[in-house]
């Protein structure tokens, strides 16, 4: 399930109840922090979360993913992206199969 534009996994972020932040969606790109730029970026090309992007994974995303101070520094929330790709795709795909039978 995708839970935010970055990939991060909000139902995991102490800022949920530390900084009463409501994430990416329900902000419309302004989450406690302020602007952000993935969340910007996303819904300027119309994407549901950064792993949709035909730059992904930008520098940008990248550089946030490695930050030991803002990002997870592991990169995992690359993978994370990737995977939100994957099932999305798979969705689309069974969607698309369930269809063309109802025609």
């Amino acid at each position: 399930m995708v839970e935010s534009m970055c990939g991060c996994i909000c139902s995991t972020c102490e800022f949920v109840e530390k900084c009463g932040c409501k994430g990416c969606f329900a902000s419309k790109g302004y989450p406690f922090h302020g602007e952000c730029k993935f969340a910007l970026c996303c819904m300027e090309r119309g994407h549901t979360h950064c792993g949709e992007c035909a730059e992904f994974p930008c520098q940008k995303l990248t550089d946030f993913a490695y930050d030991p101070e803002y990002g997870d520094e592991n990169g995992s929330i690359l993978e994370v992206l990737r995977q939100w790709s994957k099932e999305n795709a798979t969705k689309d795909e069974t969607n698309r199969k369930e269809s063309n039978t109802n025609d």
